[in-house]
């Protein structure tokens, strides 16, 4: 079981930048691939990136092309936490962002491939 906790939303304006965690529960965190996914009021939830196990594929990672050269994603497994760094933010990245954990090797972008969810945490960009 692995419990996951999102933090550092906010209000930025459109530009700039954020940084949101993802804490982990568990010892077994780097055996863990992780993803951020977001959904926006009327939409579904969607793919933002994703990152390896460092296990398996040596923590590579893979990106939506809408955050693509914007947006990074990282791990610390000593910390047991996911980042996901935002650059120059634009008005439709305004979402509620979900951190999930996949155990099996399943398609990366699929949100169904993932095991465990966090609560989100609301990103707002104002223009």
């Amino acid at each position: 079981q692995v419990q996951l906790v999102e933090s550092g939303g906010g209000l930025v304006q459109a530009g700039g930048s954020l940084r949101i965690s993802c804490a982990a529960s568990g010892r077994t965190f780097s055996s863990y691939a992780m993803g951020w996914f977001r959904q926006a009021p009327g939409k579904e939830r969607e793919f933002v990136a994703f990152v390896a196990a460092i296990s398996r594929s040596f923590g590579s990672t893979y990106y939506a092309d809408s955050v693509k050269g914007r947006f990074t994603i990282s791990r610390d497994n000593a910390k047991n936490t996911v980042y996901l760094q935002m650059n120059s933010l634009k008005p439709e990245d305004t979402a509620v962002y979900y951190c999930a954990a996949r155990v099996a090797s399943r398609p990366i972008t699929i949100a169904s491939s993932y095991d465990y969810w966090g609560q989100g945490t609301q990103v707002t960009v104002s223009s």
